[in-house]
């Protein structure tokens, strides 16, 4: 039972998940660690289906990072806010550093990178890029998003104009188009945002009907973004397991490449003036976070309290 409850603290909860299955653990604990296992994975889509045993309050905590799987659902989860999201991304982070599960690490650096610009984007359209909100701040009179790529006043490339052009229409499509555009051409989207931001020669009404000052800070929001995205700290991912090679960097590896990324982070006045805020196993990237989304983000504690109500029934 000690050994048992110290996989929960390690929060292994697929291999705890695994024994309850095959009868080396308690069974009641199968659907608690599954659930846990399915956050370590980032396995989104399913964070709102747990088994009954799981507790109430720690699935309607998931459901905040739970990406909608049809249009229609009332729960918008992370198209509502990424914030929820980036704190998860955070625990996991630090779960796997303490884990010694470097291509973990690389891994959540890099879905991070792809989903910051949104955290820039989310308090000028009051959501996460959710495409079934979009219209209303993007087809507008004046907007370029998502018109013909014939059009050489935008600086979108053909395959950003296809993705937001659908971005645009994919709320009226059944289900499977849905997901299909999720999994397909949302994050093609989110570079849309971040193209639109900083690096349009020729702003259109999606950029022009804010005011001056909303324009700047999202502007240097998302080149913080950028920034953070193009740096050797997420550029790890590419000779990692997860990326296109077969080595697995070491701890020194990945401090040597996130000390790297932030003497460039630093270049920025947002990355400069936001508070340390609390110890980090990589020092500071809460604050690129935070930085870039204008409020704090700070890990959350979502996979050490399912760690914990396992531990409490082991003991039970």
């Amino acid at each position: 039972m000690a050994v048992l409850a110290e996989l929960a603290r390690r929060c292994a909860f697929g291999d705890l998940a695994a024994l309850a299955r095959s009868g080396h653990a308690p069974r009641r604990i199968e659907g608690i660690a599954e659930f846990g296992h399915q956050l370590l994975q980032l396995d989104a889509e399913d964070f709102g289906v747990a088994d009954p045993s799981v507790p109430r309050a720690l699935v309607d905590r998931a459901r905040a990072v739970r990406v909608p799987q049809e249009p229609g659902e009332v729960d918008r989860g992370a198209l509502g806010s990424m914030h929820a999201g980036f704190r998860l991304l955070l625990e996991v982070i630090a779960v796997h550093w303490e884990r010694r599960e470097l291509g973990g690490v690389v891994a959540a650096a890099h879905i991070a990178a792809e989903y910051l610009p949104v955290l820039a984007w989310e308090p000028v359209l009051g959501h996460a890029a959710d495409p079934a909100r979009l219209p209303e701040r993007m087809k507008v009179a004046g907007s370029r998003f998502g018109v013909a790529a014939e059009n050489d006043r935008c600086t979108h490339t053909r395959g950003l104009v296809a993705a937001c052009e659908r971005s645009l229409r994919v709320a009226g499509d059944p289900p499977e188009g849905w997901r299909n555009y999720l999994d397909r051409q949302h994050t093609t989207v989110i570079k849309a945002l971040s193209v639109c931001a900083f690096e349009c020669r020729t702003p259109c009404a999606v950029i022009e009907n804010q005011r001056a000052d909303e324009r700047a800070l999202l502007a240097a929001r998302c080149r913080l973004a950028r920034e953070y995205a193009d740096g050797a700290f997420v550029r790890l991912r590419h000779a990692a397991p997860v990326g296109h090679g077969f080595g697995v960097p070491s701890e020194e590896e990945v401090l040597d490449a996130w000390g790297r990324s932030s003497r460039s982070l630093d270049k920025h006045a947002l990355f400069r003036d936001e508070p340390e805020g609390p110890d980090f196993p990589i020092p500071g990237l809460p604050r690129v976070f935070s930085a870039v989304a204008g409020v704090p983000i700070t890990p959350d504690t979502l996979l050490a309290d399912v760690s914990a109500h396992l531990i409490t029934l082991l003991h039970t």
